[in-house]
């Protein structure tokens, strides 16, 4: 089995799988940091989509909005915590 028979049997259903899981744990979520760790894996899910697609197809287009969605995922994430910490410490 080569690495891109790999990919494309085990690698994208295990993905695809957790997209769903994601899912409904974003929609279903009790809290909004809940909601907000959901969307972060989200587009870590989606980012590796990306790496994997990237290895089936040979060509390296699509790593750059990978990188680009890595950092916006990132700063969300420590803007969103930040917010919550504010919020908190008004209450």
């Amino acid at each position: 089995m080569t690495l891109v028979e790999y990919c494309r049997i085990v690698i994208l259903p295990v993905l695809a799988f957790s997209v769903i899981l994601i899912l409904i744990r974003f929609f279903k979520g009790p809290s909004i940091a809940d909601r907000i760790v959901a969307l972060d894996l989200l587009i870590t899910t989606g980012i590796g989509i990306i790496g994997v697609y990237t290895i089936t197809s040979g060509s390296s287009t699509l790593l750059d909005t990978g990188m680009i969605l890595a950092l916006i995922a990132f700063l969300s994430t420590v803007a969103l915590s930040y917010y919550l910490e504010r919020r908190s410490k008004k209450k």
